[in-house]
């Protein structure tokens, strides 16, 4: 099908309605609708969280009699199945709309295909793909997942130039701006589940949640602080080494150990999750994964953590994409190095990297890069 100026120009907005979603959708994604009627827009709206209504819903509600021989264009194809709302597929037909065009099919089984099918079988015309690159980018974990079975794992480090992490001492607050930090701050909003391990949290006594007061000003306007989810903490814990005084458990937000073990919560809000030991004798990395995402419905995976859990989640195929902090500071040949990868003899051992994107986060280097296969 050929779209028309007009069908790329709603789309485009119904992309920005998208993106409202960002931080509050997961593990739905996000979507925005726009719906048009004698080249005017009639009703639009996004999908803000799971369990509320779906963009087409608001779209459709706001359209009101309007929506009756309207064009919708959707950022994702309507769903066909009833959750814990009703399909939008259906709402679509009883409002009577004449087409319907979306960015992309849905990857998601329960869907993949049927929403458009539906909408056909009822005399609405269809058509998909219009700035489907574009939708794509808005959901990259929820289709991450939805069409390898597994989540989108971004691994986060920050070093000085010289690739430190710390002191010979351990000392390491800060390496990096405030700037940098409050961009760590709007990753881990946009994450289902962060996962570090207990002696991360215990060397640095970090809480590993989202704070408000450090998001970016940017996400302060557009949002409410109420809305903004905290994503669950999953914290390697072999050694049970963690302890109820930690800030850690003082923070908002949920919190669940990870151990070989059955154990006993430290607080009355930690839930445990039981990983078997791998043949090196450490928790089996992706078994963690595999139940991070199985057993809470998680998309997206932000790693914070040492050197060595780093080098583990490269070694074991892992990882999607890494995030890196290098701060425009030197700290010596005898500081802690910023991944543990030991033993390599050749170049051909190495672990190259495809850079996607670099930018400066107020003084610091922000790198973007994904593990050459």
């Amino acid at each position: 099908m050929t779209f028309t100026t007009q069908d790329h120009l709603m789309m485009q907005k119904a992309i920005l309605l998208a993106k409202q979603g960002i931080y509050t959708t997961a593990p739905n994604p996000n979507v925005g609708c726009v719906l048009v009627k004698d080249g005017k827009i009639v009703g639009e709206g996004a999908h803000l969280k799971a369990g509320e209504p779906h963009a087409e819903v608001h779209a459709l509600r706001q359209a009101g009699i309007k929506a009756q021989g309207a064009t919708a264009y959707v950022t994702l194809e309507p769903c066909s199945h009833y959750g814990r709302t009703p399909p939008c597929a259906e709402g679509l037909i009883k409002a009577g709309v004449k087409k319907v065009i979306c960015a992309m099919v849905d990857p998601n089984p329960q869907v993949a295909g049927r929403g458009l099918t539906m909408l056909n079988d009822a005399g609405i015309e269809t058509a998909s793909g219009l700035l489907e690159a574009d939708a794509r980018a808005l959901n990259p974990h929820f289709l991450t997942r939805m069409e390898t079975g597994k989540p989108f794992v971004q691994l986060k480090m920050a070093a000085s130039l010289d690739g430190k992490t710390a002191l010979k001492n351990g000392v390491s607050q800060w390496i990096t701006s405030k700037e940098a930090r409050q961009d760590v701050q709007r990753y881990r909003a946009q994450s289902g589940a962060i996962l570090s391990t207990a002696k991360t949290v215990i060397d640095d006594n970090a809480s590993l949640n989202v704070r408000w007061s450090d998001l970016p000003l940017s996400i302060q306007k557009n949002y409410q602080e109420t809305t903004i989810r905290q994503p669950m903490r999953f914290i390697l814990d072999r050694q049970h080494a963690l302890t109820s005084d930690l800030k850690l458990f003082q923070a908002s937000g949920e919190i669940a150990t990870i151990s070989p073990q059955e154990t006993h919560s430290i607080v009355a809000k930690e839930k445990h999750l039981q990983c078997r030991l791998s043949d090196d004798g450490q928790l089996d990395l992706k078994e963690v994964v595999n139940k991070i995402s199985r057993d809470f419905n998680v998309n997206h995976i932000w790693v914070e953590a040492g050197a060595t859990l780093a080098a583990s989640m490269i070694k074991e195929n892992l990882v999607d994409e890494l995030i890196i902090y290098l701060a425009p500071k030197l700290m010596g040949a005898d500081g802690r190095s910023i991944i543990n990868l030991i033993g390599l003899e050749t170049m051909s051992e190495t672990i190259d990297l495809d850079i996607k994107d670099i930018r400066m986060v107020g003084k610091d280097i922000r790198i973007t890069a994904t593990i050459a296969r």
